[in-house]
């Protein structure tokens, strides 16, 4: 018998050798890579249904071909982040199969239900709900810069373990940056004119399909920024030219460790790379750059938590690194710079940043109608309007501690409370395949797991855990059952009875010739 490797993506893949792709068979692909930002108060076309799919079929399989979307700018040869939302080639090729066949609608009650978003992507109640007022854009003749200024109300100081930013009008708000007025003296800003935001220290902001900012807050990693009793928060909000008349709200949600808590680091957020000086004629290509000896006051060495390299519309490539003079920590490059996809990325692991090294960027800019965002090359110079140009690189970071490089932040931040599912016995991440359904419990899991299945006819059954590398892992079960539903429990443990890491896996169960499979996550074990 031929030994049986595949991966996800190879389960993916097998869905092609149907005669006739349909809706059911690419719907977990749109619900997985598509939807976080293409459902209904984010982002338009809503890719949340057949009808709407179908209409955006063509601007779909363009996007994938010349690698638009699903948007992640950073180079993952270079360095690596969480949250990485890259699609596989060989979903890419099913959903560019399913369009060239016609993209057939089928029985869309096949496919798996569609995902269920709320506003919030942090769960539970925040301490602290900061909102502007109801505001209309004077964004006429130019693009409009507002500031805000929001009295905490707080009368002890606080440390800020997590914030997020909910755009009242996503398609307005260009982005959000957030300081700390510890006097509390800030006024509004409302002219349309606060280019330069006020306030003591930023605690950093946002851009649309920006995740929330979530410091680790447990274990071995405990960050956060202290904000002291009686500030002001400014939010300095950018409303581009166009979007006069239209009306927005936003409002930030901010959540706190508990009074009392000890032993949080103290996060910086800075931005130490800045160029004011660019002079880009029409039909030239140029690199500007910025450097910084180091980001820290007293000279110290530095662990790196997250990066937010800004330019506007001409840019084609940044790239952020350190650099000794020997040796080089690559922080991230972006190779196909688009205006429309920023916001912090946060490190896997936190570089080490020595003082002996310099903070070096370097940002290319196309003012040429070979680049697909300038269609017609003007004269751009450096400044804040979405028509000017920007090199401004921003960093979050903290004081280096012994062992930092060597966290696993995406393992920390796996069981953190704010991040978990509301309800965490939904059943979930279950995918089709055919008339035969799967579901997998609680998932994400500590390691016990609940496969379940239906079937409609006496079969011998088998359900197998995979690696993502296609592995076998664990066979859970192979018996003949009878007509109805079933459940198995997965420990979490391979065939040898060892505890597997904390990771993604993928289960198969095959009902006779019908066969299911669906994502599994393991979580880091509580000590």
């Amino acid at each position: 018998m031929k030994k049986i490797i595949f991966t996800l993506s190879f389960m993916v893949v097998a869905l092609s050798n149907f005669a006739q792709l349909t809706y059911k068979d690419v719907a977990p692909i749109f619900y997985s890579r598509c939807t976080s930002c293409h459902h209904k108060g984010i982002q338009a076309p809503y890719l949340t249904n057949y009808a709407t799919t179908f209409s955006w079929r063509f601007t779909i399989a363009n996007n994938l071909t010349i690698n638009r979307m699903p948007p992640w700018p950073p180079d993952t040869t270079y360095s690596r982040f969480l949250h990485e939302n890259k699609i596989t080639p060989s979903e890419k090729a099913l959903i560019q199969q399913w369009v060239t066949q016609g993209a057939a609608k089928g029985d869309t009650t096949q496919a798996p239900p569609v995902p269920y978003y709320t506003p919030y992507k942090l769960t539970g109640t925040p301490n602290l709900i900061l909102s502007i007022p109801t505001f209309t854009s004077n964004a006429f003749g130019q693009d409009s810069y507002v500031c805000f200024s929001l009295p905490t109300g707080l009368t002890q100081d606080r440390i800020l373990r997590a914030y997020e930013v909910i755009a009242g009008n996503p398609s307005i708000v260009h982005h959000v940056v957030a300081n700390i007025d510890t006097n509390g003296i800030t006024l509004d800003d409302l002219s349309g004119s606060c280019y330069n935001i006020s306030g003591d220290y930023s605690i950093g902001g946002y851009a649309p399909g920006s995740p929330p900012t979530v410091f680790p807050g447990q274990g071995q990693l405990k960050m956060g920024i202290k904000i002291k009793a009686g500030s002001r928060l400014v939010l300095q909000i950018h409303y581009p030219v166009g979007s006069a008349g239209q009306v927005d709200s936003t409002k930030i949600r901010l959540f706190f460790y508990p009074l009392g808590t000890t032993g949080v680091r103290n996060v910086y957020v800075t931005t130490p790379l800045q160029n004011w000086t660019m002079n880009l004629p029409a039909n030239t290509v140029k690199t500007y750059t910025a450097k910084c000896s180091n980001m820290a006051a007293n000279n110290s060495t530095l662990s790196i938590f997250g990066t937010f390299p800004h330019s506007h519309k001409i840019a084609t490539k940044i790239v952020n690194y350190a650099y000794s003079g020997i040796d080089t920590v690559p922080l991230i490059r972006i190779n196909k710079w688009a205006f429309d996809q920023q916001g912090y990325y946060t490190f896997n692991k936190m570089p080490k940043v020595s003082p002996t090294y310099t903070i070096m960027s370097s940002h290319v800019y196309d003012n040429t109608t070979n680049n697909p965002n300038n269609p017609t090359p003007v004269q751009v110079n450096a400044g804040l309007n979405t028509g000017n140009e920007m090199l401004f690189d921003s960093f979050q970071w903290l004081i280096y501690q012994n062992g930092d490089e060597t966290i696993d932040v995406e393992a920390v931040l796996a069981t953190d409370s704010l991040l978990q599912p509301a309800v965490a016995s939904i059943k979930e991440n279950h995918i089709s395949m055919g008339d035969f359904r799967t579901y997998a419990y609680p998932n994400p899991s500590e390691g016990s797991v609940k496969i379940g299945y239906s079937i409609d006819n006496p079969c011998k059954v088998s359900v197998d855990i995979y690696s993502v590398l296609g592995t076998v892992v664990k066979s859970v079960s192979s018996n003949f059952e009878n007509i109805g539903t079933h459940e198995i429990l997965w420990d979490g443990k391979n065939n040898a009875g060892i505890n597997l890491p904390a990771g993604t896996y993928v289960y198969l169960v095959k009902a006779g010739a019908k066969q299911s499979y669906g994502k599994l996550t393991l979580l880091p074990a509580k000590n």
